[in-house]
């Protein structure tokens, strides 16, 4: 790990959580839930399921760090069509 991720490890994840959430809001038609807080741990939650997917399919080995950009956004549309799924039952 780099000098410049160990510094600054978290504000990053927030970041790019942030930005990959919001991109994922736009992308995926209807109306979105929650706020700012909302939107960045979608997005986090994204990079940590498109992770864990690519892990399972054997796209990213054990000492891969975790998901890339795109795929933080690809998991947070699969996160929010799974919301979408289930609130439009209620």
């Amino acid at each position: 790990m780099s000098e410049f991720m160990a510094n600054y490890g978290w504000f990053l994840w927030i970041f790019i959580g942030g930005l990959a959430g919001l991109i994922a809001k736009m992308i995926m038609p209807g109306r979105q839930p929650g706020g700012c807080l909302l939107t960045i741990v979608l997005g986090i939650a994204g990079a940590v399921l498109a992770g864990f997917l690519g892990r399972q399919i054997g796209w990213y080995g054990p000492e891969d760090t975790g998901a890339g950009f795109l795929a933080a956004i690809v998991g947070s549309l699969i996160i929010l069509a799974v919301y979408q799924l289930f609130a439009g039952r209620r």
